[in-house]
């Protein structure tokens, strides 16, 4: 335990910015843990300051977040789908993060890195939209201010146990770490067996190419189209004709189409499975002609782009 509190009180600086600096890069390494050890230590003569801790947060985070900002600027959509491919929920990382930013802005930055998952996708989102640079440092800084000096605050609120804490750490440390890799593992695999499960059930729901909802538009017969992304994020760049509807709440908007309308339903995430599980709800109340569009809004993208290019 003393070799490992003077490493803390001698280096920790160095090690709370290149713990932070690598969780907001994206990797696994929980650095709150070692914030409220540092917040611990910051209330002795011997440890960092308070003050110094934060600063080296602060940098850190603003290094990181800046390339994911930078990323999400140039790589658009793509990068939330590369972002949430850790994820096993990728539908709704995309769906939620794509909502949280539409309706705040950056003012998201403020709390983002306080939800699970939130952080760096929301300062890609902060790309994506084409936010001024200095805004985005000016709401990440606040962001990070935010996120370190909570864990800051209750280290220091509680620094009497830090002894007690380090000493339990080096007696039962590596028993710790093995069942909470344990539990985590567990998890992991319950979360992935869920997502296999509703990715076999909705594989059943029939897909529509975009090849064909545009034959179709050009014949005159265009189908219902309905767009689940994010609230907002359809004033983007959506299909012509598409209505924007939240597939968790009640559609109205189907209180004037009879049951046998023809319906058509996309989204921005993996799979279509945003799409195809609002499409598989339709069809288990009656819309029996309804389809997830193949590919989603990207594909559609696509398509008018080889058109352009052939013109």
């Amino acid at each position: 335990m003393g070799e490992l509190q003077v490493l803390l009180e001698q280096h920790g600086l160095t090690l709370v910015f290149l713990n932070v600096l690598i969780e907001q890069a994206g990797l696994p390494v929980p650095a709150y843990p070692l914030l409220l050890v540092a917040g611990a230590l910051g209330m002795r003569e011997t440890g960092p300051s308070i003050g110094a801790v934060l600063g080296a947060v602060v940098v850190a985070c603003l290094i990181a977040d800046s390339l994911w900002y930078l990323a999400g600027r140039r790589l658009g959509q793509p990068m939330l789908r590369t972002i949430c491919k850790v994820s096993l929920s990728q539908d709704s990382c995309i769906r939620q993060t794509q909502s949280l930013y539409l309706r705040l802005g950056p003012r998201s930055l403020i709390f983002s890195k306080l939800l699970p998952g939130a952080g760096a996708l929301s300062t890609a989102m902060a790309g994506m939209t084409a936010t001024p640079f200095t805004v985005f440092l000016f709401y990440d800084a606040i962001g990070a201010v935010v996120w370190a000096g909570g864990a800051l605050m209750i280290g220091a609120a509680f620094s009497d146990a830090i002894d007690a804490v380090l000493d339990a750490f080096g007696t039962y440390g590596h028993l710790a770490l093995m069942l909470a890799l344990l539990a985590l593992a567990l998890f992991i695999v319950w979360r992935w067996w869920k997502r296999v499960r509703l990715l076999r059930r909705t594989r059943l729901i029939p897909r529509m190419s975009v090849v064909e909802l545009e034959a179709r538009r050009q014949d005159g017969r265009l189908p219902l189209v309905l767009d689940v992304r994010a609230p907002g994020s359809a004033a983007l760049e959506r299909i012509p004709g598409a209505l924007a509807v939240d597939p968790e709440a009640p559609l109205d908007v189907l209180a004037e189409h009879p049951p046998a309308v023809e319906i058509v339903i996309y989204c921005a995430c993996p799979n279509e499975l945003s799409a195809a599980m609002l499409a598989e709800r339709l069809r288990a109340a009656g819309y029996a002609n309804t389809w997830a569009l193949l590919g989603g809004i990207d594909a559609w993208k696509q398509l008018q782009g080889e058109r352009v290019l052939a013109v």
